[in-house]
């Protein structure tokens, strides 16, 4: 074998010494004790008082300061599609739940019954029937017109804002985030 194959000679690393392992900033080397001020020379060690068995240091927070300078109109088409999607089946849910929540209480049917007293219609006279009107499978489909509605107009806004963010962003250098890490 010729010398161009022969592995580089490894030299031993340096053992790692976290920061707060020493023992002030101007010490040279990990784990050196300081002497007593006022006794030169004597070379005893200053003792320092324990804060507790295993004290932990202050953990640091790291910071980096992040600018947003564009936003891809494709990706905030498809989130804002997806949330707006999860927010008109959350409106159809809770719409459901209050009409339940609104019939089993009896509110239709006194409402319905306040109506016809004031318009002076009887029984059998054809006056307006609210129960029937304000009907779970009605109501429900009003709800879906309108979720769906909400979808499409949330979406585009979604993705409008994203091109109208890119051209404000390439004027003023986009927004300007400060992210932080707890250790």
């Amino acid at each position: 074998m010729t010398d161009a194959h022969q592995p580089y000679p490894q030299q031993p690393a340096e053992p790692y010494h976290p920061p707060h392992a020493y023992a002030s900033p101007g010490e040279s080397r990990p784990g050196a004790v300081p002497e007593q001020p006022g006794r030169a020379g004597q070379g005893q060690p200053v003792r320092r008082p324990r804060t507790g068995a295993g004290a932990r240091p202050v953990p640091r927070t790291r910071k980096a300061r992040l600018r947003v300078a564009k936003a891809d109109p494709w990706s905030v088409m498809k989130v804002g599609f997806l949330l707006s999607i999860a927010l008109g089946v959350c409106t159809i849910a809770a719409v459901s739940v209050l009409w339940m929540v609104l019939d089993a209480m009896g509110v239709f049917s006194t409402v319905g019954e306040t109506i016809g007293q004031a318009t002076g219609a009887a029984e059998g006279e054809g006056g307006f029937d609210l129960e029937g009107f304000l009907s779970l499978p009605r109501v429900l489909m009003f709800t879906s017109v309108i979720a769906v509605i909400d979808v499409v107009l949330a979406t585009a806004l979604a993705t409008l804002g994203a091109f109208v963010y890119n051209l404000s962003a390439g004027f003023v250098g986009g927004v300007e985030l400060t992210l932080a890490e707890d250790e």
